[in-house]
């Protein structure tokens, strides 16, 4: 699943006109979050999504109307029996939002945070021109902060891997896999958008951090090479760092480490093994949801406490 600002490129291209719709404000409780965001085009077309069902589909028919008169639009949509029970929605919230038929008149912009490379505020105004972000939100319909994707590090291109990349690729991590098998680690058993560093262990735990936040999954062939990554990656800033395995091997394993005087016990405390919420899980694929899981959660705490100390 693209991000966003990926459905932005491809819609410029086609040279066909297109609404941008955004929710721009909520309170209580609502089938989408503030910023969710979707593309309307005149043949019924939509990319993106602000929440589906009939709150949708009433946004649909406005941004419909704004783009034969080409005027952008405020709404505000109460989500109660009146307005959503034939279809289920009684969420019982409130939505704002902003209905852009000009949005294809910031092109720039948009090719910008597409390339998704660098952290950016863009906005709309007053008078619903889109432009880049200022500190102050006096002249602001709406302002949001564009953040490059986290990266996810993988050691290992076994079955948990195999598994665990589509699923973080599509929700939004940019995926790196390092191993020393070539014939495991390709775009074979692996998604196109993932990126493979594949060397010799050594050269490989050599690789500098990338400049996004950065999590780490420890998922080799074997014990020894999981440790071996560890001593390695324990000393890394990864925002989180889990790894494969029983408490059992975790016990073994931050045992010899602080022994050995490898790293001390609140470093080791910090490496989630087993890592993945407890879901009961038993099959790879059930494994790798219980992984992202626990990333999504430790990715929407970090991102969090950054917004909270801006």
């Amino acid at each position: 699943m693209p991000r966003f600002f990926d459905y932005l490129p491809g819609a410029l291209a086609e040279g066909q006109p297109f609404a941008l719709g955004i929710i721009s404000a909520i309170k209580g409780s609502s089938p989408q979050k503030k910023g969710a965001k979707a593309l309307f085009h005149l043949d019924g077309r939509i990319q993106g999504t602000l929440g589906g069902g009939c709150l949708e589909a009433e946004i649909q028919d406005r941004a419909r109307r704004a783009l034969l008169t080409q005027t952008p639009a405020t709404f505000e949509l109460v989500l109660d029996h009146d307005f959503g029970w034939d279809d289920g929605l009684i969420c019982g919230g409130k939505v704002c939002g902003l209905i852009l038929p000009q949005a294809a008149q910031a092109a720039e912009i948009w090719q910008k945070l597409a390339q998704g490379r660098e952290t950016l505020t863009w906005g709309v105004k007053k008078d619903f021109t889109i432009a880049w972000g200022g500190e102050s939100t006096e002249d602001w319909l709406y302002q949001e902060t564009v953040t490059p994707p986290c990266a996810l590090w993988i050691a290992g291109s076994g079955h948990v891997a195999q598994a665990v990349a589509p699923l973080a690729v599509q929700l939004d991590f940019e995926v790196t896999v390092f191993d020393d098998r070539p014939a495991l680690a390709n775009t074979g058993y692996f998604p196109a958008a993932t990126h493979f560093r594949v060397d010799y262990w050594d050269k490989l735990l050599a690789e500098p951090m990338p400049g996004q936040p950065a999590f780490g999954l420890i998922v080799t062939r074997g014990h020894q090479h999981d440790a071996l990554v560890l001593r390695n990656w324990i000393y890394r800033p990864f925002a989180f760092l889990g790894m494969i395995g029983s408490r059992r091997k975790a016990r073994l394993i931050f045992t010899q480490f602080v022994e050995e005087k490898i790293a001390s016990a609140e470093q080791m405390a910090q490496v989630a093994c087993p890592v993945g919420l407890d879901i009961q899980a038993h099959s790879v694929p059930e494994i790798a949801v219980s992984i992202l899981a626990q990333f999504i959660q430790k990715r929407a705490e970090k991102l969090s406490a950054a917004a909270h100390r801006s």
